[in-house]
């Protein structure tokens, strides 16, 4: 168990830094790692998917709480973009985990690979949406807060590889547009750890200590450590340009990714 605990804490530390350098939450991370944690606990790989995305969900909370107070002490949070989406993002984030709770785990995690294989190419090719257009209206923002929240609840991520392209292809400032990202991050979180925990809740499988989806160990550990580190994230993203750091995150993501293929083939 103090193995474990070690594990899940420096999961948070690259969790926090992550969400407040690059705007992504730490999913990307912390979704893959819960995953191997629990096959070496011995979870069932049933519900070990399942409980990898809910358990990043309910950290992201805290982590995007901590990272969006420090982007807004420097500027970067548009709290207006913040209210048009957030009720988009509760809607299709909810409703999302009630997809993500019925798919298989294999099928789940396939899903997350092909997620990962995106977001690492992106990355690695720095590509950036043109601003060509402003932001809808409030209807529009809620359609697009709805498609940001379902796809967020299947991979456990706080949607900032969506939600930062989607506000700098609408002429936000990308410094603004992560800032906002890491705020968006909560009502996400929130509402995909609600739901995982509600479908969750009862199923077979699950280990000690589950709440529903949600794995309480782990999700102590990430969040004791992550809250710290966010700030700090933050900060970096404020002041030194990150290609670098970008195109040698999108490669270990790659690995990641072909790790998680092989073991569902």
């Amino acid at each position: 168990m103090i193995t474990s605990l070690l594990l899940y804490c420096a999961l948070g530390a690259v969790a926090g830094l992550l969400a407040g350098l690059l705007g992504i939450g730490g999913g990307a991370v912390v979704v893959p790692m819960l995953v191997f944690s629990f096959q070496w606990l011995n979870i069932s790989p049933d519900v070990a998917m399942h409980m990898a995305v809910g358990t990043s969900l309910g950290s992201i909370m805290f982590t995007a709480i901590s990272s969006a107070m420090a982007h807004h002490r420097h500027g970067g949070v548009d709290w207006h973009v913040f209210r048009c989406i957030a009720v988009g993002i509760l809607i299709g984030t909810y409703s999302g985990s009630f997809i993500a709770a019925r798919i298989p785990g294999r099928y789940l995690q396939m899903f997350f690979v092909v997620f990962l294989y995106y977001v690492a190419t992106n990355m690695l090719l720095n590509k950036k949406p043109s601003a060509s257009r402003t932001l809808p209206g409030l209807a529009g923002m809620t359609g697009a807060g709805m498609v940001i929240g379902a796809v967020s609840s299947l991979v456990g991520i706080g949607g900032g590889t969506l939600s930062v392209p989607f506000l700098v292809w609408h002429n936000v400032d990308m410094r603004r547009a992560v800032g906002t990202s890491a705020a968006i991050g909560f009502p996400i979180a929130f509402a995909g750890c609600l739901g995982f925990i509600t479908n969750g809740w009862n199923t077979p499988g699950l280990p000690e200590y589950a709440l529903g989806f949600v794995y309480l160990p782990a999700l102590a550990g990430i969040v004791a450590v992550s809250m710290l580190t966010a700030p700090i994230g933050a900060g970096i993203a404020h002041k030194l340009p990150i290609p670098k750091l970008k195109k040698f995150f999108a490669c270990f993501l790659y690995v990641i990714a072909t790790k998680m293929l092989l073991d569902v083939l």
